[in-house]
């Protein structure tokens, strides 16, 4: 555990770093994170991001990885789903699908 936090804390002591050698612009990882600019500018300074939102700017500065996570998690979930009997054949699929009148 205590390796952990000290990663997390080198994380966000080096966010600004990160940041700047990212190819996303502090204003489009504003937008996106949802902070008041003023805020940003403040808490970048003073290292001071909540758990939340290094997680917020960690998933825009690396999407990819965000997105294999993201996956993995996904299949995690339906593979969970599918043991439980919790799915619909694609038979029952077309059907629900022509109900809508999607097909």
């Amino acid at each position: 555990m205590i390796q952990e936090i000290i990663t997390y804390m080198n994380i966000v002591n080096s966010i600004e770093n990160l940041i700047d050698k990212s190819p996303y612009k502090k204003n489009y990882i504003i937008e996106k994170v949802g902070i008041p600019s003023p805020t940003f500018y403040r808490k970048l300074k003073s290292q001071t991001f909540t758990p939340d939102e290094v997680l917020s700017i960690a998933k825009i500065l690396s999407p990819e990885e965000n997105f294999r996570l993201e996956l993995k998690t996904d299949i995690e979930q339906a593979k969970r789903e599918f043991e439980e009997g919790n799915f619909m054949t694609h038979e029952d699929m077309l059907l629900e699908l022509k109900r809508k009148g999607i097909i």
